[in-house]
Parts: C-alpha cells; sequence; structure tokens
C-alpha cells in the first residue's frame, strides 16, 4: 500500500489497520512502511529498543511537557480505589502505572505488561519515583495474548500503543478478556485535531520540526517520522468506539484532550 505521510487518510485506508484485512492480504503498516504480517511485531520492537534510552526525555521535548497532563485526566476518569488491581498493557516506561500505583496503594498491586524488554528496563531505572517503581510487576509479553486468566483485573488500560500492535481487535478482545465483570478500561491514544488552522499547525510541527529534533537529539530521523505516519493512519474516535463495543465493551465514552491531539476512551466490562 503506498501512500504519501503528510495527509489523514480517508475511512477506507484506516480500516485497513484492522485484523480483517491484515489477516486477509496478510499485510500490514508501521506508518507508512508497508510489512508482511508477521514482520510488524519485529519492526516494532526494533524501534522502540532504538529510543529506549531517551524516550521519555523525547516525549517530553516534543510534547512540551502535554503527555504528563493528558497521562493524569486518564487516571482521573479511571476513579481508582485503594486495593484494586491494575493492568498497564504495552506500559513501556511505566508513567500510567507509576500514577496507578500510588493510588492502589500496598493493599492493591499494578502489572506492567509489554514486549519491549528495553523499554520496561528504561523505566525501571528512572531515579524519579524509584520507590514506587520497585513495587510494579513488570511482565514481558505480547498484548495479543495476555498472559493472565480471565476476570483478573479491577482496571486495564493502554497508553498511546495499540497504533503498534498488529491485530488491535484481537489485543483488545485479551484486555477485555482478563478485566473482571464491571471493571475499568481506559484507551489513550492520538487523533486527528478538530480545528482546521490548529490541525495545519500541528501537520507542520509533525513533519518539519519532529523529525528534525529526532535526528538532532538521537539521530533517529526515520522513527520521529513513523509516529506522525501512524497517527494519520489510525482510527477516528468514534470508529474506535465501534470496535470496543464489537469486543464486548459497554458504556464507552471518550473525552478529546487539546483539541483532539489525544483522545482518552473510558470503557466498562
Amino acid at each position: 500500500m503506498q501512500i504519501r505521510n503528510s495527509i489523514w487518510f480517508d475511512r477506507k485506508t484506516r480500516e485497513k489497520q484492522l485484523d480483517d484485512y491484515v489477516i486477509q492480504n496478510r499485510k500490514a503498516n508501521f506508518g507508512t512502511e508497508a510489512l508482511e504480517e508477521d514482520q510488524k511485531a519485529g519492526r516494532v520492537r526494533r524501534h522502540f529498543d532504538s529510543v529506549a534510552s531517551r524516550y521519555d526525555m523525547m516525549n517530553t521535548l516534543l510534547s512540551f511537557g502535554v503527555h504528563y497532563l493528558w497521562k493524569r485526566t486518564g487516571i482521573r476518569m479511571l476513579e481508582l480505589r485503594p486495593g484494586e488491581k491494575v493492568l498497564d498493557v504495552c506500559g513501556g516506561t511505566g508513567d500510567l502505572s507509576v500514577s496507578s500505583r500510588k493510588i492502589v496503594g500496598d493493599s492493591g498491586q499494578v502489572a506492567l505488561y509489554d514486549i519491549n524488554w528495553e523499554m520496561m528496563k528504561a523505566g525501571r531505572l528512572k531515579p524519579g519515583n524509584s520507590g514506587w517503581r520497585k513495587k510494579i510487576a513488570y511482565i514481558q509479553g505480547d498484548a495479543e495474548q495476555i498472559a493472565f486468566p480471565d476476570n483478573t483485573f479491577d482496571v486495564v488500560m493502554v497508553g498511546f500503543a495499540v497504533r503498534n500492535i498488529t491485530h488491535m481487535k484481537q489485543a483488545f478482545s485479551e484486555m477485555h478478556r482478563v478485566l473482571k465483570p464491571g471493571g475499568r478500561f481506559l484507551c489513550l491514544e492520538f487523533s486527528k485535531p478538530v480545528w482546521p488552522w490548529f490541525r495545519w499547525l500541528y501537520d507542520f510541527y509533525s513533519f518539519s520540526i519532529m523529525p528534525l529534533l529526532g535526528d538532532l537529539m538521537m539521530g533517529e530521523r526515520k522513527a520521529y517520522t513513523c509516529l506522525p505516519e501512524t497517527i494519520r493512519l489510525f482510527l477516528t474516535p468514534d470508529e474506535l468506539t465501534a470496535v470496543f463495543r464489537g469486543v464486548g465493551f459497554s458504556s464507552v465514552v471518550y473525552r478529546r484532550l487539546t483539541n483532539g491531539i489525544a483522545v482518552a476512551h473510558l470503557c466498562v466490562k
């Protein structure tokens, strides 16, 4: 699938990121890079290996620190309680896990589940909140085959990661499976800004400034070109809502953040 990287794609193109198309055609995309279906997981792993050591620093620089506000908003929406069991899928360096661990306390549990060990290692070694980080369980595993029994967790969450999963519906089905009946699910993900003028500024920043900063700071221009490409191929909030309902979630609501650059979906099993 040959596509240009600076446009917001139509629904037909966006739906090619879903399981049915990927399985039928045995093709998957990582940004505009066309891959064989069974190659995407390895490609994503190599990508995050290459940026793990400075991932948090670059996130803060590129988002001007706003990503922390988005994550705090998502955590507030979950209304976590002491003693609850939380699973942070594709949790990376653990921002959501740390915030959750502080709330559920010693009577609760937080497991960070990610396929990329380098990302988890980078998070475990961060000096900030080191005491809380030691109280998180780190498990390496695939989001499409979560290694926990049915109905285990009170809360499951995934932050800014589902664009990188090969079979998105399968992963959401697994997150639904391990969630207790009545449990809450949070998905934070990037999306399309609402206002056209703001979208134009965002596009300019995404494809002119971000790759340049990635190159200057990390020697990784390609990695920081791929990020905005995956966003422009991703589902709209309404399309993602339909996917959540399709795998069994109910009471699906979403909230746009920073004019829609990010969206927080909250669902109930």
